[in-house]
């Protein structure tokens, strides 16, 4: 008998219902708990030949490419699709959604290009367990950097620390991780990188500063200025991703 960890491709094709050609090339994982209004946003973009994997994600066609899209909070839900989809052959995992700040050198509107995570989300270690830090595809990474340099888009890039509990930071652990070099904190980066590593999958992250933590922000801090960079922000993520899907 077969379980999850078992599964071979054809095992998940039959398991889902699919065909081999449902399967997309490219899967972006958005972290963010406000999943209803993204799956609605991407349902426009991906308005072709639909399908639904799960209760928070999309597989649709965008140009030449079956682009699919789940929203995920976390590593356990990052690593449900991942894992799958890295089973499925899918090739590309982008993973976007939000950060808080380590450095004072990164400021609101910058997209946060992460070259490697510190695997601290309770999920990664799973899928390489000998390791304590993942790196991104550097070919990925090249191509982000060249397209916001010829759209003249703000970024920055540098390792990241992914927890597993945001609501467990205290002023003394993000010192710690700041002291440590890391450019920024978020939920589920190292996640989708260690499952892509495992199987031989790509995998990059573009994030969006959420919450300059280092300098005392968090997510209830009201600031209309900072929500309207954040906006513009994730749209230019959301066109980065897109192109990402297609190299």
């Amino acid at each position: 008998m077969k379980l999850y960890g078992d599964f071979d491709r054809e095992d998940w094709l039959n398991a889902m219902k699919i065909k081999a050609e449902d399967v997309p090339d490219a899967f972006i994982l958005h972290g963010e708990w406000e999943h209803e209004w993204n799956l609605a946003s991407w349902k426009e973009l991906l308005h072709h030949d639909q399908w639904l994997p799960d209760w928070n994600a999309i597989v649709g066609t965008y140009g030449d490419r079956r682009i699919g899209f789940a929203n995920v909070f976390g590593g356990p839900i990052a690593a449900s699709v991942a894992h799958r989809f890295s089973v499925l052959e899918t090739e590309t995992f982008i993973q976007t959604g939000y950060f808080g700040g380590l450095s004072h050198d990164v400021q609101y509107g910058d997209i946060f290009i992460a070259t490697s995570a510190a695997m601290e989300d309770g999920v990664s270690h799973w899928y390489l367990p000998e390791r304590k830090t993942v790196e991104a595809d550097e070919a990925l990474v090249r191509e982000a950097i060249r397209f916001c340099e010829e759209k003249n888009y703000s970024y920055v890039t540098g390792p990241i620390f992914t927890t597993g509990a945001i609501h467990a930071e205290t002023s003394e652990l993000v010192a710690s991780w700041a002291d440590d070099g890391y450019i920024g904190v978020d939920m589920e980066t190292a996640t989708t990188f260690a499952v892509a590593k495992k199987y031989g999958r790509k995998a990059i992250s573009l994030l969006n500063l959420s919450d300059h933590i280092i300098k005392g922000d968090t997510l209830y801090s009201d600031n209309l200025e900072r929500d309207e960079i954040e906006a513009k922000t994730d749209d230019r993520i959301e066109e980065l991703a897109l192109h990402l899907s297609h190299f």
